[in-house]
């Protein structure tokens, strides 16, 4: 366990817990302690999907620039790379992944939410990449995932303009999934998640890789990544399990183990 990142597991569900009050600002130590408790999420059986939690108040507010304006263009063109794996491990952690965010996902607390699956908010929260604000761009991704969830146009008007985007507007631009009440934010989210504890964990996982791994290449690649894919589930226990359930039973009353 870190300093500022936890992991809280229970009944198959991760929470990804960030703990640096007031706002939960991401310095190096806590982007250090997120790749380590992202692995621990990846590789731990027990944890079947993951919820990432900045707590009641606040997702998280951005890196902590009383830090970063100290830091030279050398220091920064090596930490770069090591910001940018620290929110790539969430990105690739191999199950269902929700960001629940309440208060303020900006520059780098909102990069990490897009590393979720998924996007739960409070109606009442402000999002978006206010880094060009600082006279800078985003360095953990945003300038990729943003155009990737909502395309280049409105891309380049929110991190052109740093503005902070509510809660309705980032709904409708497809930067959040649900919006909530403030109070239910983190119960949405693991409600989101629940019914995957009991589903077939390797298929959502070969799921999870053609659907990430497709969007990055063309059609007739995805395809191919799609194929090899779903062959490599017949290798389970649980396409065993699911298919005869199935002929059995019909669809929906199968038990899986995960194997």
């Amino acid at each position: 366990m870190g300093e500022f990142v936890r992991l809280e597991v229970a009944d198959g569900i991760g929470t990804i817990r960030l703990d640096r009050p007031p706002m939960n600002a991401l310095n190096e130590q806590m982007q250090d302690e997120l790749l380590a408790v992202a692995t621990e999420a990846s590789a731990r059986d027990d944890v079947k999907a993951v919820v990432i939690y900045g707590g009641p108040k606040v997702f998280a507010a951005g890196a902590d620039i009383k830090e970063m304006k100290t830091r030279s263009y050398a220091y920064m063109s090596v930490r770069a790379h090591q910001l940018q794996a620290s929110l790539t491990a969430v990105a690739k952690i191999p199950k269902p992944v929700v960001a629940a965010i309440t208060g303020y996902a900006l520059g780098g607390g909102h990069e990490l939410a897009l590393c979720a699956d998924f996007r739960v908010a409070g109606d009442n929260v402000k999002v978006g990449q206010p880094e060009i604000l600082l006279g800078i761009i985003p360095g953990a991704g945003g300038t990729q995932r943003v155009t990737r969830l909502v395309g280049p146009a409105k891309a380049k008007d929110l991190i052109f303009s740093g503005r902070f985007v509510g809660a309705e507007e980032a709904l409708s631009l497809g930067l959040l999934d649900k919006v909530v009440a403030p109070d239910d934010v983190y119960d949405a989210a693991v409600a989101m998640v629940k019914p995957y504890v009991g589903a077939a964990s390797l298929a959502l996982r070969a799921a999870k890789a053609a659907i990430d791994g497709g969007i990055e290449v063309d059609l007739a690649s995805g395809l191919a990544l799609e194929s090899q894919l779903f062959a490599t589930t017949f290798a389970t226990e649980d396409r065993t399990a699911g298919m005869e359930s199935f002929v059995e039973n019909g669809p929906g009353k199968a038990t899986f183990t995960g194997k």
